[in-house]
Formats: C-alpha cells, sequence, structure tokens
C-alpha cells in the first residue's frame, strides 16, 4: 500500500522524506535565518517586563518568558519503547498565558503589531521600558485596532487574549472543531468569538474578507504569516539550553527525534525551522496528524503543498484532535520546510484518547489530544532500517494544548483512554 493509500483508507504509517537534504544546503536556499530567530529572541526579551506585568502569577518565575519545561519521562518512555531509547517531553500543553504550542507563535505577532503601532505613533523609543505600553495613552491607541484571526481553538486563544490584555479589540473566527470552553475562555476576557458551522479553512477565509475591509482590522494569516513562523522557532533556543543543563549529548551519532504535532503546519514548521538552524543534521523532525485529517502529510507526499486538500482524497476531518482539525496545509509551511523534515506519521483517534491517559497515568500531566499525535513516533521510528544508522537516539515527544482544559472535559477524555489503553493490556 503506498502513502497515498494509507492517507486516504485512514491506515496509520510513517512516512520518510525522500526530499531530505543536508542542512546546510537546505538552509541556504531559504531567506530566513539565525539573524530573524535572533531578532525574534531579542523582541520578545524586551517584551518580558510587560508579560511579567500583565500575567504575574503565570510568568512571574519566568522573568516574562513564555517558556515550558523540557522533562525526562522514563515510565512513558518505558510503555511506548520498553526502554529501547530515553524520551523526554517538551511540555508546550502548559505553556502560560495561552496553554498550548501555539503561545509562541501568536503572542509573539501580537507583540510585533503592539510594538510597530507604539513605535509609529512615538509612544516607544529605544531603550525604552516595554511596560510603557500599558499606560493609558498607548492602550487608547491599540482600542482602534482590531486584530482578527481564524482559528480551531488553539491560536485563537494565543491571539485573543495577548490582543485583548493589550488594549486591542479582536475577532477570532472559530471553526465548528472548535471547543466551546475556548470560546468561553475567549468571551471572558472581552474578546469577539465569531462562530462558523463550517470548517476551518472556511473560518479563515471569512477572517480574512472581514479584514480586507477595513484598514484598522489587522488580520493573522496563519497559513502565511512569517511572524508566526519566527515566533514558533525561538523554542529552538530554548530547547539548546535545556538539553545542554541535562547533560545530554546531540550529535549525527546520537541525534534529537522530535515528534511534532501538525494542523496547518506554522508552529511545527517553525520548530522545524528553529532547530535545524542550531542542530543541522542532528535533529531529526516528525510532523504527527490524525488519520482524519493529515494535510501536510499528503501536501508533502504529492509535492502539491496547498493546492490539494485531505476532502480530495475523501476524508472528512472528524477528529477530536481539534487542534489538528485542518484540511488543506500552509503552501509557504509546506514548501519551506520540505527538504528539512525527516518525515511525517499519522495516528488514530483512539490510540491519541489512549496516550492522553497513558500521559496522566505514567507522569501525571493532563494534555489534550492534539498533544499525544506524537507519542506514535518513537515506536514507528525504531521499527525502520533508518533508525539503524544511529547509535543512540534522544527522542522528544512536543506536546501542544492542555494547560487550560476543564477537568470535567478532561475527565471525559481520560474516561475513553482508560477504556482503550485497559484493553490493549488484556490482549
Amino acid at each position: 500500500m503506498d502513502a497515498i493509500d494509507c492517507l486516504a483508507k485512514k491506515v496509520p504509517f510513517l512516512w520518510l522524506n525522500d526530499h531530505l537534504e543536508k542542512t546546510g544546503p537546505a538552509l541556504s536556499g531559504i531567506s530566513l535565518g539565525l539573524p530573524d530567530m535572533r531578532d525574534a529572541q531579542a523582541r520578545l526579551c524586551r517584551f518580558a517586563p510587560l508579560i511579567m506585568e500583565l500575567f504575574p502569577d503565570e510568568t512571574g518565575t519566568s522573568g516574562g518568558l513564555i517558556e515550558s519545561e523540557l522533562v525526562r519521562a522514563p515510565r512513558l518512555g518505558d510503555y511506548l519503547l520498553q526502554g529501547a531509547g530515553p524520551v523526554l517531553i517538551k511540555k508546550d500543553h502548559d505553556l502560560p498565558v495561552a496553554g498550548s504550542v501555539k503561545a509562541r507563535g501568536g503572542i509573539y505577532e501580537v507583540l510585533c503589531l503592539a510594538e510597530q503601532l507604539a513605535e509609529k505613533n512615538g509612544h516607544l523609543n529605544p531603550g525604552d521600558n516595554y511596560t510603557r505600553l500599558l499606560e493609558d495613552e498607548v492602550k487608547e491607541l491599540f482600542s482602534h485596532y482590531t486584530i482578527s484571526v481564524g482559528s480551531t481553538g488553539n491560536l485563537g486563544l494565543s491571539i485573543g487574549i495577548m490582543g485583548a490584555a493589550l488594549g486591542f479589540k479582536v475577532d477570532i473566527h472559530m471553526s465548528h472543531e472548535a471547543r466551546q470552553w475556548k470560546k468561553e475562555r475567549l468571551r471572558k476576557r472581552g474578546v469577539n468569538v465569531v462562530e462558523h458551522q463550517a470548517d476551518y479553512s472556511s473560518a479563515v477565509a471569512a477572517g480574512r474578507a472581514d479584514a480586507a475591509n477595513d484598514p484598522f482590522n489587522f488580520f493573522v494569516d496563519d497559513e502565511n504569516s512569517i511572524q508566526l513562523f519566527l515566533g514558533y522557532s525561538v523554542a529552538a533556543f530554548r530547547l539548546k539550553v535545556q538539553l545542554d543543563n541535562l547533560g545530554i549529548e546531540v550529535s549525527e551519532k546520537r541525534p534529537l527525534f522530535v515528534y511534532l504535532p501538525c494542523g496547518i503546519g506554522g508552529a511545527p514548521g517553525g520548530i522545524t525551522f528553529g532547530l535545524k538552524q542550531l542542530f543541522g543534521d542532528a535533529v531529526h523532525c516528525f510532523f504527527a496528524e490524525p488519520t482524519e485529517a493529515p494535510c501536510m502529510t499528503l501536501g508533502l507526499v504529492t509535492g502539491k503543498h496547498a493546492d490539494i486538500s485531505v476532502y480530495d482524497i475523501g476524508l472528512e476531518v472528524r477528529t477530536n484532535a481539534d487542534g489538528l482539525a485542518v484540511a488543506r496545509p500552509s503552501g509557504f509551511v509546506g514548501k519551506l520546510i520540505a527538504p528539512l523534515l525527516s518525515g511525517a506519521l499519522t495516528i488514530n483517534d483512539h490510540d491519541m484518547l489512549k496516550y492522553v491517559y497513558a500521559a496522566h497515568q505514567l507522569e501525571g500531566m493532563s494534555i489534550e489530544p492534539s498533544a499525544a499525535a506524537g507519542f506514535a513516533g518513537p515506536k514507528l521510528t525504531l521499527g525502520h532500517d533508518f533508525s539503524r544508522h544511529f547509535e543512540d537516539i534522544t527522542h522528544i515527544l512536543w506536546t501542544t494544548g492542555g494547560r487550560y482544559v476543564p477537568e470535567e472535559e478532561h475527565r471525559h477524555v481520560l474516561e475513553k483512554g482508560k477504556i482503550l489503553f485497559a484493553a490493549e493490556h488484556n490482549n
């Protein structure tokens, strides 16, 4: 069965990218680079005092940086790999403020707009403390502008929460996959949530159309935004420090295998780009998608990127992984990371629910189904000849959302996962 058949028939599988290039030549063909990542990192550091002022309970200990822990997960690793390699978790499900991997890129995009407007209107000068942007006259300026975006949930949370905190009007166009609790969390922050009965692409199109008619409406383009992409890429700097602190060697013989849940592709694409900038051929990144919505894998396998949708192969995007429920990938991201990505994998909803329960029982983590998409990665990659080229592999499971999931909803997911976990162990 070839890759297209596996995708169309919803068969979980690992696809290895035969267009993977050596990192140096691959990066030389991309207009973005380390200077752009360093610029994004510096901007986030300038904004750190402001973020700490706005969200003291969540970012006080980090000095206003939006960052998550990298932790060893020995019990989960034994469950997934039977001791065949160290497994770590990059806990982006626990990122402060927005509680998902989208916090980095979404918040960064809002901060870029705030900085641009403040400088243009004489409210911010070189060397200023960025807490100046919390002054009444600046918030009055921001109140004349609207930020809008289409979202299945998590990107909307990051942009909505930060945008509203700075005084912007915010319109979040939510697709039918979005969870109700995410809509309510935004509304409690004063965000205007526009509900759509159609899918993610339709919500994006509606948001883009509204913004096109209003010069004071800034539309965040999840499909093509360079700012979102760079905001995500900064995670690589933080991960390198965390690996060093854990004493983990990274080399071409002892590489990192990083498993990244993927929806439209912006977050995993930006992270992959950043990791390849810092670790080169010593890191191998794999995107993980639901069997019901493998849009990026389909775009990469066919080479059509955004010119093909999962609807074209008979899929319907019915998945519990709301953050990954996307029918058509970002063409910008797909083309950019095509020579950098080692592969992609698909996972069905039953396995994601099972892994949510396993993460809770074995490591005490509360995650969304989307955040467990990459958990199938280590077993799939180690079962392939590809892995035999390396002496030791450090596996990093990169999670997405979970921190703010209501207890009742999480309990409901755990109940489903427990049944599946028990059935696996009884067979």
